[in-house]
Formats: C-alpha cells, sequence, structure tokens
C-alpha cells in the first residue's frame, strides 16, 4: 500500500501580509522660532513700512474696516438684538480682508510689485482651506456667546438675556463680580481665537496649507511663545482700542498697518527649512 504523506501544517495556513507602515512625511519641514518681547514692535516697525509703502491700498482696507465697525455700532444702538449676526458677518468678512493685505506684504518681500486687484484675488485659490478655518472660527465666536448668555443667567437668575441685557449689564460698575467672571470667560474665548488664527491665516497663503494644520501651527507658536504672543495679543487689543476713539477713523490706519503687521509676526514665528520660495 502506497504511503499518502501529508503537506505540511504550516503550507495550509494563509500568510498574514506585511502590516503596512506609511512612508514619513515629505512636505517642507517647519521649525518654531523662539521669540524675544522685541520681536512684536519689530513686526509693528516692519507693518508700518509697508503701509507707507502702499499707503493707496492700506487705506482701501482701512475703509473696509472702518465701514464694518460703523455698521456694527449702527446695528448696536438702533437693533441690538442683530449684534451677534453682525459680529459673525464681520468674522466671515475679516479674514478674506486682511488676506489681502498679507498679500501685499508678501509680494513686498518677494520684491513683487503689490496691486490692488492681486490682494483682492488672493484668496481664490486658498477657498477651501479659508472656509474651514472661517467656519471653526464662527463657531468659537457663536460659543463664546452662548457662554457669556449662561453666565448673565447665572448671576442674575431671569433665564437667558438678549445681546442688548448682556451689553447694558457689562458696562454697569454695580456688576463688578459678575463683570469679573465674564472678563474671565470671555478672555478664554478671545485667548482661543487669537491662538488659532494668529499665524494661520498668512501660512495658509504662503504655502497653501490645509486649514487644520495652520490652526495646529498657530497653537504651536503660541504655547511656545506665550509671553510674548500675550505681549502681542495686548499691543492688538490697545491699538484697536485706540482706533475705534473718535467714531472708529483710526481704523482707516491701524487696520492695515496690524494687519501688514500680522504677516510678519508668522514670518518671524515660523522657520520653514526647505529652499522653495513661498507660494
Amino acid at each position: 500500500m502506497t504511503e499518502i504523506k501529508s503537506a505540511p501544517e504550516s503550507a495550509s495556513l494563509p500568510v498574514s501580509p506585511e502590516p503596512y507602515v506609511p512612508p514619513p512625511p515629505v512636505g517642507p519641514k517647519r521649525e518654531i522660532v523662539a521669540l524675544s518681547f522685541a520681536d512684536p514692535f519689530r513686526w509693528l516697525a516692519r507693518g508700518l513700512r509697508d503701509l507707507q509703502a502702499e499707503m493707496g491700498i492700506g487705506l482701501f482696507y482701512g475703509m473696509c474696516f472702518w465701514g464694518m465697525a460703523i455698521t456694527l455700532s449702527l446695528v448696536f444702538r438702533h437693533l441690538p438684538e442683530y449684534t451677534m449676526s453682525i459680529v459673525s458677518g464681520c468674522l466671515l468678512v475679516g479674514p478674506f480682508l486682511a488676506m489681502g493685505l498679507y498679500e501685499v506684504s508678501r509680494r513686498r518681500e518677494q520684491g513683487l510689485a503689490p496691486d490692488l486687484a492681486s490682494s483682492l484675488t488672493c484668496w481664490d485659490t486658498h477657498i477651501g482651506s479659508m472656509g474651514l478655518l472661517v467656519l471653526v472660527l464662527v463657531v468659537l465666536e457663536l460659543l463664546w456667546g452662548r457662554a457669556s448668555l449662561v453666565v448673565f443667567a447665572v448671576f442674575f437668575n431671569t433665564g437667558m438675556p438678549s445681546t442688548a441685557g448682556v451689553l447694558q449689564a457689562v458696562f454697569n460698575p454695580e456688576n463688578w463680580e459678575f463683570v469679573a467672571v465674564y472678563t474671565v470667560v470671555g478672555g478664554v474665548f478671545a485667548g482661543l481665537v487669537f491662538a488659532t488664527s494668529v499665524v494661520s491665516i498668512p501660512m495658509i497663503l504662503d504655502r497653501d496649507t490645509d486649514a487644520i494644520s495652520a490652526s495646529i501651527a498657530s497653537l504651536q507658536v503660541f504655547f511656545s511663545n506665550l509671553p510674548v504672543l500675550l505681549l502681542w495679543g495686548l499691543l492688538i487689543t490697545l491699538l484697536v482700542g485706540l482706533a475705534l476713539w473718535p467714531w472708529g477713523l483710526g481704523l482707516l490706519l491701524i487696520g492695515p498697518w496690524l494687519g501688514h503687521a500680522t504677516w510678519h509676526a508668522y514670518r518671524g514665528s515660523i522657520r520653514w527649512l526647505d529652499n522653495e520660495p513661498a507660494a
């Protein structure tokens, strides 16, 4: 009788494929620059040079910022219930206006001649990233507004108030405890918005980065240089506050000045390690 040999047990078992290991990223590498307290003033000085060199373009954007401020003021005075809607609209339009100023500074940095037309259309190739980033900012603004109303309701036990009611309570010196808590809550959300956007929009323009990567890089810049970025935020707040008096006319110059300075804040905070020129 012929003996039938069975195949080895290992030959009948399927062989598992090797697990997939993604390749290392090959995109441009970047590093966060260690900043000093002199850097924000340096950014302002460079932004001022850009504004002086392209004053016509700057005044156009300044008029846009001033128009937004006047509209917000008029709505608050006559139709306060629509204030948050106008604020949301400003958050939708503002980043696109700011990107135009970044484009002017970018072109000057590269030795190209800036013009108003290119600054007005520079966002069209980044619409996906910009749309997502603006959506994130609007959501944060809505959460900020809702948290403010909750603080109001807790302190005054009158239910969810209108926007006008909250603002009237904020400017009443007798409500100092409410004002203190309201300021802390607002400061947290304002800091989050600032940290998310401090360099993200210039980075999208410069490198055509997606919104998530740009926001993460912005947060890394903020927390890696927290004292310096807090000083930068304080300078922006003081200059904007100064620009709003009287009648917001200071925005005609301070608005575009801060826009140009923000481009230099991005360039001074992130160093790219590849040799390719900016987009």
